[in-house]
């Protein structure tokens, strides 16, 4: 499942109107770790595919690193 929402960013960064309605309902930080994963995985993506990676490749490296992001939006939402 990571691995296939890797694939998404390959697109430029941005929120879609069916999104925008979930996002006003959730915390500021979570907001804030979702939009720097949205933006560092994107630019992460083209970089790797700059340097001539495979695609495939770059798809494992991001979803890595987006398992990081969910991990820290779960640990934001947790109850204290």
């Amino acid at each position: 499942m990571l691995v296939e929402s890797a694939w998404t960013y390959r697109h430029p960064p941005r929120v879609g109107k069916n999104k925008l309605y979930r996002l006003e309902q959730t915390t500021p930080k979570v907001r804030e770790i979702a939009w720097k994963a949205q933006s560092r995985l994107t630019a992460r993506y083209r970089t790797l595919s700059a340097k001539g990676k495979k695609t495939t490749v770059v798809c494992a490296a991001i979803a890595r690193e987006l398992a990081g992001f969910m991990w820290a939006i779960a640990r934001e939402v947790q109850p204290a």
